[in-house]
């Protein structure tokens, strides 16, 4: 049921995460949702960045919450050339805001740093530094180089597959199969497919060989 409500929003393995850490919340924590951060990020389908947010916002846990936002702002205040996809640099990143979050403020404090990279020290060369409260201490700044940051090493190529959709029609029926548990689109329906590109006649002949009996 929780999937058909979900249905069209995509992400479909938060959907199930979803279920999962609640069933978890119910079962494992008696109900009540856990208010330490390896408690929550011990929940299915929450990482260290949901964890962090939940934490400060909702308990008040000095623990930093990085998303690309925070990436970007820690970068260039540090003047840091390092990639930041790579997981160490986002652990060493992790590692030097945490020691600065105010215990009594660490909510607003997260918050801020991840609106700060949302309207003001802006992706893509746009940084607004005339209007950034952190400029004063910003070494990119400084040095001129804001908007050469933060590195980021672009990600592979999508890989392309040629794959022939098979539309089988009995009637008012149309036969649909159900992807793998794991994987891409985990569990959602398709329409039967196989890998390559078949002519009209290679098909028929494949799907003669699957027992079947196409008319065209």
């Amino acid at each position: 049921r929780l999937m058909k409500l979900w249905e069209g929003l995509g992400y479909y393995n938060r959907a199930r995460n979803l279920k999962k850490a609640a069933g978890e919340v119910v079962i494992e924590w008696q109900g009540n949702f856990p208010a330490e951060y390896d408690e929550i990020l011990s929940l299915p389908g929450i990482g260290e960045y949901t964890a962090g947010a939940i934490g400060s916002i909702c308990f008040d846990l000095p623990t930093p919450a990085v998303d690309g936002n925070v990436l970007r702002v820690v970068s260039r205040l540090l003047a840091s050339d390092e990639d930041i996809m790579k997981a160490s640099v986002r652990t060493k990143i992790e590692n030097a805001i945490e020691p600065v979050i105010p215990e009594d403020a660490a909510s607003d404090f997260n918050q801020g740093l991840i609106e700060l990279g949302a309207i003001v020290c802006v992706p893509n060369g746009e940084a607004k530094c005339e209007i950034c409260p952190l400029t004063g201490i910003c070494e990119a700044k400084r040095l001129g180089i804001q908007n050469e940051l933060p590195v980021k090493k672009k990600a592979k190529a999508r890989r392309i597959e040629e794959r022939t959709v098979l539309i089988f029609k009995d009637g008012d029926h149309v036969a649909i199969r159900k992807r793998p548990e794991k994987g891409l689109l985990a569990g959602l329906y398709e329409l039967p497919n196989v890998e390559g590109r078949y002519s009209q006649d290679e098909i028929v002949h494949l799907v003669k060989e699957m027992q079947l009996s196409p008319i065209r």
